[in-house]
């Protein structure tokens, strides 16, 4: 499995994203079950939001963005994402 680090900043327009919050938070939370996002949260400035997942590949990872209601709705404002190598693992080994 290849790590990637997903990191939403968020737009201006917060009552159409909180709208869309719970469907999001359902959507990764159905991922954390299955075993493809290992940590997901906001800042706490709440400017945006960082979630890693454990994924195949890119181009897997692109097919669940796809599913994100905040992706579908267009609500997140910009995002990037990169792969990521830790070396220090213990907030994964905790699970």
């Amino acid at each position: 499995m290849t790590l990637f680090a997903l990191e939403y900043r968020f737009s201006a327009d917060t009552e159409r994203r909180l709208a869309v919050r719970p469907r999001h938070r359902a959507h990764l939370e159905e991922l954390a079950r299955n075993g493809a996002v290992l940590a997901a949260g906001p800042f706490a400035d709440d400017s945006g939001a960082l979630i890693v997942y454990s994924v195949e590949s890119e181009q897997a990872l692109e097919r669940i963005l796809a599913d994100d209601p905040y992706v579908q709705e267009e609500v997140f404002g910009t995002r990037s994402v990169r792969e990521w190598r830790p070396f220090i693992t213990s907030i994964l080994d905790a699970s």
